[in-house]
């Protein structure tokens, strides 16, 4: 095709395999595999059976990961998470030992998670010139608080009938042979919470990919104020937003219940650190209006792997701390190394 200038301009289509490759998701799953590779060469006992085990542990987090996500996309932050699977955690205890119906003890926690997240998006968008991380703050303080004074002077509860909770922690067996004795052995179990984990990750990452409300986010991230003007529900959509992230929360109570069969004080703590590292370790930019889900997905995914293979050496928790604040300082410091290099390279053209 010849311009103006007399000039001929090669219409060169994009390699779509090397798009894929090339992405920020593309390097995740060379990570996830490097990671996969080194943690079963670090500990013996690294393998899918043992992985599939102990990932439950890790993965009531994911939870709180995928409301984040959108969070993040706004521009803004919510500090109290943590804060709020303690309390939803708490009151589902507490209403399981006054003997109530477990699916009772289910809307509890759901119910009490919505409400702080509510109480949050009340608040912000009541107030919209209040920072989001100011707030959060104090409601971190606040729902933790409640939650100690719940729990009163012992700290903790635990559940007198853990039964319902136990069913949370089921498993579907795939593959494995029958021995003589007529048991199943070599099988897969697959924890139930893995399931839903990839329900809920497709449904959010449709939803922020490729809706109208998603497109919203984004938009709202990107300028605010031009989001308003053109006609976007601003403080609707913050609402909504902040009020899942708690209901969100609530559903990681009950899968860190699964585990305890208990709360206390300290349940939940730094679970907003963890749920903010995944996101942006997958590419979901801060500031707001960039990234998206499929990469905070697999970067979950690689920190479970990361803890699941150092915690089966005993690797001080402290040590694996420090590891994730290394990979995240990476992910953010990268995108910038690369922008350079790219740009130095074409000054050098």
């Amino acid at each position: 095709m010849a311009g103006k200038s007399g000039r001929t301009i090669n219409n060169v289509p994009v390699n779509p395999l090397k798009k894929i490759i090339f992405s920020w998701e593309g390097i995740l799953i060379l990570v996830v595999i490097l990671i996969n590779l080194f943690c079963a060469r670090f500990s013996e006992f690294y393998n899918a059976s043992s992985l599939l085990r102990q990932m439950p542990v890790y993965l009531a987090e994911v939870f709180l990961m995928l409301p984040m996500a959108f969070i993040l996309v706004m521009g803004e932050i919510d500090i109290s998470v943590g804060s709020i699977a303690c309390l939803s955690a708490t009151m589902a205890v507490i209403v399981s030992n006054a003997g109530a119906p477990f699916i009772l003890v289910i809307l509890t926690a759901l119910a009490v998670g919505a409400a702080c997240g509510a109480v949050n998006g009340f608040i912000l968008t009541r107030f919209p010139e209040l920072p989001p991380m100011i707030v959060t703050l104090a409601t971190q303080i606040i729902f933790r608080g409640i939650a100690e004074i719940v729990l009163g002077s012992g700290g903790s509860v635990q559940a007198a009938n853990q039964a319902g909770f136990k069913a949370l922690t089921a498993n579907l067996s795939i593959g494995g042979t029958i021995n003589e004795r007529g048991r199943k052995v070599g099988a897969l179990n697959f924890p139930l919470v893995l399931f839903l984990v990839v329900i809920f990750a497709v449904i959010f990452a449709i939803i922020l990919g490729k809706s109208v409300f998603g497109r919203r986010v984004y938009a709202i991230g990107t300028n605010r104020l031009t989001a308003f003007y053109s006609g976007i529900q601003v403080q609707k959509i913050r609402f909504v937003i902040y009020t899942t992230m708690g209901f969100m929360a609530g559903l990681c109570a009950l899968f860190l219940l699964s585990v305890s069969y208990g709360a206390n004080t300290t349940t939940g703590q730094g679970f907003e650190m963890d749920a903010i590292a995944m996101a942006v370790f997958g590419g979901i930019s801060s500031t707001g209006g960039k990234g998206n889900l499929a990469g905070g997905i697999i970067s979950a995914f690689i920190i479970v792997c990361l803890r699941v293979g150092l915690g089966q050496k005993n690797v001080h928790a402290q040590v694996i701390l420090l590891i994730l604040g290394a990979l995240l300082i990476v992910a953010v410091a990268l995108p910038n190394i690369i922008g350079e290099i790219r740009k130095a390279a074409r000054v050098r053209k």
